[in-house]
């Protein structure tokens, strides 16, 4: 990649410099050495830095202050590389730190289910009471992001995560220590908040750290561990309750965010171009105090001009208040989600899908202990069904894409006139992230169906337990898929379009948990699951809409359209 040259225009100086001062023109007006000379006195001039600008070197090694010590030496500015050019292996760690935090953070939201008898027993309070701190907890899941990811903006994502994983690990523990029923609404909410970090910014991580065409893996990876955590959560939960304690939840928490403190590093790009500024400054700063002063920019001329410079970083100046950027998080997705077709569709199907996930924690143990007679312990062992699927859909998703590319790379070598299904796919558009998404999603209305009709005892308990499996990678497509386009779509906007469909997914999420046993009660279990089947093959109609007419869409939208 050809390295730019720096931007030479003069920018703007403190209030103190004088701005007609000799030396400061950088036009490409060539300038002798007694002009170029520069002093304490001389005005300071700004450049914007990027990664790509190329460093200038000291003008003088000679110190214009008598017996003056050596000059300070340059700073490591190793840490402050763009992430983008960070070694594979450090991406891979954070990628992995990140996917395992989200898949604890899941694993809360399932692990809560199994101790609802417990709970109900100890507090005097119904099993669907006691299931309002699933929906508490994924208020809380909704919220917080819209609150939160400003201050990602402004401050990076480490503080975020580190302040949001000490949140979560202290409510967790007051979770396993309160004594209410209030207190475990109170501190499930904050749970909630806590955790949503890890979900909703680890999309941005990635963003961070790989460019579009690079991202499919490491979002299959995050996609795999939001799903294997839901699974293993009241897997685990419900070993835990039937043979020890509802309140030894908290174990694990500690551990996860001890590393994600320790060892995750601050991915946002502007943030550390920022901090580089911020050395580069105090070490000219430092040298200057010391009497060596004046840089070499590079001009149009053949000689260098020598300058007393400082750098900003053009994200600083553009950036807003924090109070108006809260205020553009909150107002935005929601303007998003009644104005954009695009995002309101994907918002309705990635919620459903949600939503059944979380009808799950209900469903699954009703089902098996009433037509099977299984105990607590081994109704929730079905979940494995659900890690499994998790595992197998990311492993899938990791190689889809490299099997289509190669096979459109076949057919381009080896037939001159190919079939107008071939001409019509290209991955280099956002309808390129759906084409899988239109067959696997089939998945969950298949699998709802199975499970409803599959049920009864005279048939063996593995059959319906295969149907979870189903059902979750029809989930895991649909999820991984509004990812990804809604990303690629737009751009910008991304954050604001995901948020839109967070809230939506997490709050119907939130809602099915409360209406999962008299829906199956009433409805019987066939009915139950036939109502959400058809309701999931019907929304399946959303990404074929977008593969056949999705440039159209875009190019209607004034979000979409600046980046057609």
């Amino acid at each position: 990649m050809a390295t730019p040259e720096p931007d030479l225009t003069p920018a703007k100086r403190d209030c103190d410099d004088t701005t007609s001062a000799k030396g400061n023109d950088t036009s490409g007006v060539s300038i002798d050495s007694e002009e170029m000379a520069v002093n304490e006195e001389s005005p300071i001039v700004y450049h914007y830095l990027t990664f790509e600008t190329p460093l200038p070197t000291p003008s003088s090694l000679v110190s214009t202050l008598p017996s003056a010590p050596p000059a300070p030496p340059p700073p490591d500015l190793k840490k402050y590389t763009s992430p983008f050019d960070w070694p594979e292996s450090r991406k891979s760690l954070i990628v992995w730190l990140s996917c395992i935090a989200t898949l604890f953070t899941a694993y809360s939201a399932g692990a809560y289910s199994p101790a609802a008898k417990s709970m109900s027993a100890e507090w005097h309070v119904s099993e669907v009471a006691i299931l309002v701190g699933t929906t508490t907890f994924c208020f809380g899941f909704a919220i917080a992001p819209m609150l939160l990811a400003p201050f990602s903006e402004i401050n990076g994502r480490y503080p975020v995560f580190a302040g949001a994983g000490v949140l979560f690990f202290v409510c967790q523990i007051c979770c396993a220590v309160t004594h209410s029923y209030a207190g475990m609404l109170v501190a499930r909410f904050f749970v909630g908040c806590g955790s949503s970090v890890f979900s909703t910014m680890v999309g941005g991580v990635v963003s961070d750290l790989y460019h579009a065409e690079n991202r499919n893996t490491p979002m299959a990876l995050f996609s795999g561990g939001v799903l294997f955590g839901t699974g293993l959560g009241p897997l685990v939960s419900g070993f835990i309750v039937q043979n020890t304690s509802w309140r030894c939840e908290v174990i694990t928490t500690g551990l996860v965010v001890g590393s994600v403190i320790l060892f995750f590093r601050e991915t946002r790009g502007s943030i550390l171009l920022s901090r580089k500024a911020r050395c580069l400054n105090t070490w000219y700063d430092q040298r200057e105090a010391l009497g060596y002063i004046g840089f070499d920019m590079p001009t149009t001329s053949e000689k260098p001009q020598s300058q007393r410079i400082r750098w900003k970083v053009e994200s600083d100046e553009e950036r807003e208040s924090i109070t108006k950027m809260i205020t553009i998080s909150v107002y935005r997705p929601f303007h998003l989600l009644v104005t954009e077709p695009v995002v309101f569709f994907f918002s309705l199907w990635v919620a459903f899908s949600w939503a059944v996930l979380y009808l799950t924690f209900g469903a699954i143990p009703l089902v098996f202990e009433r037509s099977h007679g299984f105990t607590l312990q081994q109704s929730n062992a079905v979940f494995a069904a659900m890690c499994a699927a998790a595992i197998i859909s990311t492993v899938i998703s990791i190689y889809q894409d490299r099997i289509l590319n190669h096979y459109l790379s076949a057919s381009g070598k080896h037939n001159q006139n190919p079939s107008r299904i071939r001409r019509r796919i290209d991955l280099s558009c956002p309808e390129g992230r759906l084409y899988f998404a239109c067959i696997e999603s089939v998945l969950l209305p298949i699998g709802l169906f199975w499970f409803g009709w599959t049920h009864f005892p005279s048939i063996p308990w593995i059959v319906p337990a295969l149907a979870v499996g189903c059902a979750t990678m029809g989930i895991y497509s649909i999820y991984l898929a509004t990812f990804n386009y809604l990303a690629d779509t737009y751009h910008r906007y991304a954050s604001s379009a995901l948020a839109a469909q967070s809230f939506c997914r997490n709050i119907l999420g939130g809602v099915f948990p409360l209406v999962t046993v008299a829906m199956f009660n009433n409805l019987t279990f066939q009915g139950a699951a036939s109502l959400l089947g058809g309701l999931g093959a019907l929304l399946t109609i959303v990404p074929w809409v977008l593969v056949f007419y999705g440039p159209k869409i875009r190019a209607r939208s004034k979000f979409a359209a600046e980046i057609l």
